[in-house]
């Protein structure tokens, strides 16, 4: 809903990347249960919505989880300052990678500003990361004393 919702003129190249984001955690935290199929069919959901070339988000985004699932021990180990430093490269390389198809489309934005969301969904990372922890952490607690 994030992904999509209207915002200002000046607030569009701001908006962080909430489905990459979300998809990350998971990756993180269950690899067994998001990987990189629910990546694909994410990515193609954002290709529909966006209006964007099909599969342009969907590689991005495989990518992405691709990367996350062979470090995810790492990275769940790892500080949430350095786990921002790698999101911030991979974010950063699929911004590229569809930057890349949007110029063979002639389609390229005309300002450095393209890159805003990478930046903004890094500064995020840490209370998205807490925030999605604590609903993990509640719904898993409501869960086991719930039989």
């Amino acid at each position: 809903m994030l992904a999509i919702m209207p915002l200002p003129d000046w607030a569009v190249e701001l908006r962080p990347e909430w489905v990459t984001l979300v998809l990350i955690y998971w990756a993180m935290t269950a690899p067994s249960k998001v990987g990189v199929t629910a990546a694909w069919f994410t990515g193609l959901l954002l290709d529909v919505s966006y209006g964007t070339l099909m599969g342009q988000h969907a590689i991005g985004m495989v990518l992405v989880i691709y990367v996350i699932h062979m470090q995810h021990q790492r990275l769940h180990m790892a500080s949430l300052l350095q786990q921002a430093i790698v999101i911030f490269a991979l974010l950063f390389v699929k911004q590229l990678l569809i930057l890349w198809v949007d110029g063979m489309l002639g389609r390229a934005p005309g300002s450095w500003l393209y890159f805003m969301p990478t930046i903004t969904s890094t500064i995020l990372w840490p209370w998205i990361f807490l925030i999605l922890k604590e609903l993990q952490r509640k719904y898993t607690a409501n869960k086991l004393y719930q039989y």
